[in-house]
């Protein structure tokens, strides 16, 4: 058995076979940095839960039908989930993005009373420059939310000021978020609330050159974007959903 120069996978005789062990690995990676449970990620790229977990224990032979199934419906990268080069997102994929009325977010005490869904913190995650770990304290909590894909516990509601990411976060829009389980594996093009000592920012992290350095960038064209040091990260936080907020609706 080989390595295939071209495309790194397994060649044996006449026909390649994928790095089962790899692939399963690498969606196991999906799955924990995407926040869903195996049967979410099943639902999610339309395969039978029993099929997903036989593809990950190495009792099914990773498929193409799959592969493709995980880079359509997600927008990973083929060629990292085959071989684990290049980036798991390599190409920009827009977060989730939610309009609700103002009335579910506009909490009362009843909502907290029930402590039902995601809770809402009484915070403008782009003001101030406290520590994460100071930011979500019972006390800062004004209501729970309830709405689709954000059943996580790990999941937190807060809202945003400003328009250097208008018109995809809009200024007093809402955005769920939750903390990085390993702040070294960055999404590129994602949009990440990034702590600084100083500052608060919610920003895409893009790629740069120097592997010491990242790339903030704004959706705002009028804004320019900022080089900085990974080690001036204090915290990341990613922006799972956007939530748009109609005073119409």
């Amino acid at each position: 058995m080989v390595i295939c120069q071209f495309c790194g996978k397994f060649a044996t005789n006449n026909y390649i076979t994928m790095d089962n062990n790899g692939v399963a690995e690498r969606i196991k990676f999906l799955m924990k940095e995407l926040n869903y449970r195996q049967v979410d990620f099943a639902q999610k790229i339309d395969v039978d839960t029993s099929n997903l977990s036989k593809y990950l224990n190495g009792r099914l032979a990773m498929s193409e039908a799959l592969i493709n199934k995980i880079v359509v419906n997600l927008g990973v990268s083929k060629q990292w989930l085959e071989t684990g080069e290049d980036l798991p997102f390599a190409k920009q994929q827009p977060q989730p993005l939610v309009t609700v009325p103002e009335s579910r977010i506009v909490t009362q005490p009843s909502a907290v009373m029930a402590k039902r869904g995601t809770p809402v913190y009484d915070i403008d995650v782009t003001a101030g420059y406290q520590p994460q770990a100071r930011m979500f304290t019972d006390d800062q909590i004004v209501g729970f939310v309830d709405l689709p894909d954000m059943t996580s516990s790990q999941c937190r509601i807060v809202r945003v000021s400003g328009d250097s990411m208008s018109p995809v976060i809009r200024n007093g829009d809402y955005i769920a978020v939750r903390e990085l389980s390993n702040m070294r594996q960055i999404f590129w093009g994602q949009i990440y609330v990034v702590i600084l000592d100083d500052y608060r920012l919610v920003k895409y992290i893009r790629r740069h050159d120097d592997p010491a350095m990242v790339i903030l960038r704004s959706e705002n064209k009028k804004y320019d974007d900022m080089e900085i040091e990974r080690s001036e990260i204090r915290d990341l936080m990613f922006v799972q959903n956007i939530i748009h907020v109609d005073t119409r609706m």
